[in-house]
């Protein structure tokens, strides 16, 4: 039993990542349930503050989901007169569908852009191609925890007047030319989803921001578009991460970057020790912090068989993501669901993603790498 337990290798072991937690975390449950206050109280109030001087802004507005975070943003600025209803957001075309919807939901227009190969990131070169005189913000989405390139990106979001929201929900910790991501844009979605390198026992997500005014905004619209009680200035939702996510997260947050250092050791070694000439390896970047390997994404031809092998070798794996936004069903009948873009549809034919958590050992990183190198394929 013991060694059918050492030859397997599961995608993620969330029960593993959370009892290393375990005595804080429940210290921190039994706080919440001690206090007998649930929602906006001062757990939430603490992991703002500490949050936003984790990412270095001004502001942390906590909100039930990543997807809330980015949509709440966007609805922000259409408040604000920023933005209007039929205005262009270029994103990605790569991304996971929650980037996507965020934009659909304010009806707004997403104008899909092709990413950047060798980082899988929205590539800088093509956001000019993109631009029309309808064009009022660009989405990045640090994908897979690598930090876009948000010097180039500000550049021309600064050239034309538009603003920068990231979808930081894959890349809590990670920096791009000194700053950590959440605080490159004018403003930042994150999900602290269970599977996240920084996440919650539960749907949870935060917005970080400079802007006063807009955090101000951002505050009420999640409460119903109120900023006193039973008096409501919006039609906003519920959208309020709750005194419990908050309190779990604060014990989370203190150990983040030690947890992102042993997920970069890890792909330091994937990257150094996968040798198969079948199974391209993403790129390590050349800033020591620009990436937290929220997940091990390599790229084959021979995908699924590649998948086949690794499951027989007791491997766990999982495609991010088997169909791109625009091929959707979500989306039949948009006037962008039969675009043709050739580098994201390779991309999601031929990407999988390789166990890599904080709480793998020595051992079954040596595993991972045994297996993929003794590929075979078929033909």
């Amino acid at each position: 039993m013991k060694e059918e337990k050492l030859n397997n290798v599961p995608f993620l072991d969330l029960r593993a990542v959370n009892e290393v937690h375990r005595s804080a975390l429940i210290g921190a449950f039994e706080r919440v349930l001690d206090s007998g206050w649930y929602i906006m109280g001062n757990e939430l109030k603490t992991f703002e503050q500490a949050f936003a001087a984790y990412i270095g802004v001004r502001h942390c507005v906590g909100v039930a989901n990543g997807l809330d975070a980015l949509t709440l943003v966007l609805r922000a600025w259409k408040e604000l007169g920023v933005l209007a209803e039929g205005d262009e957001v270029l994103v990605p075309a790569n991304t996971y569908i929650a980037s996507i919807l965020s934009i659909t939901e304010n009806r707004l227009r997403p104008v899909l852009v092709e990413p950047d190969p060798a980082t899988y990131n929205i590539d800088p070169m093509c956001l000019m191609k993109a631009l029309t005189k309808r064009t009022r913000a660009v989405l990045p989405v640090h994908l897979y925890g690598n930090a876009a390139d948000l010097t180039k990106i500000n550049a021309f979001a600064q050239d034309h007047g538009l603003k920068v929201l990231e979808d930081a929900a894959q890349a809590q910790g990670a920096c791009h030319a000194g700053r950590r991501v959440g605080a490159l844009g004018d403003a930042a979605g994150f999900s602290f989803y269970p599977g996240k390198n920084f996440g919650a026992l539960g749907d949870a997500g935060a917005v970080t921001t400079d802007d006063d005014q807009l955090a101000s905004l951002l505050r009420a619209l999640r409460n119903y578009g109120s900023e006193k009680k039973y008096y409501n200035g919006y039609q906003g939702p519920n959208s309020r991460l709750d005194e419990l996510q908050a309190a779990l997260l604060r014990v989370k947050l203190s150990t983040l970057d030690h947890e992102n250092a042993r997920r970069r050791e890890i792909a330091h070694r994937y990257l150094t020790k996968i040798k198969h000439p079948l199974v391209n390896l993403p790129i390590e970047p050349s800033e020591s912090m620009a990436h937290v390997w929220h997940i091990f994404v390599v790229r084959s031809a021979k995908r699924d068989e590649l998948q086949q092998h690794l499951t027989g070798n007791g491997i766990g794996t999982v495609i991010h993501y088997p169909l791109p936004p625009h091929r959707q069903a979500a989306f039949r009948g948009s006037i962008w669901c039969n675009v043709t873009l050739p580098l994201t549809e390779a991309i999601h034919n031929e990407v999988l993603s390789l166990p890599l958590s904080p709480v793998m050992s020595d051992v079954q990183v040596d595993q991972v790498i045994k297996s993929v190198n003794a590929f075979t394929p078929y033909n």
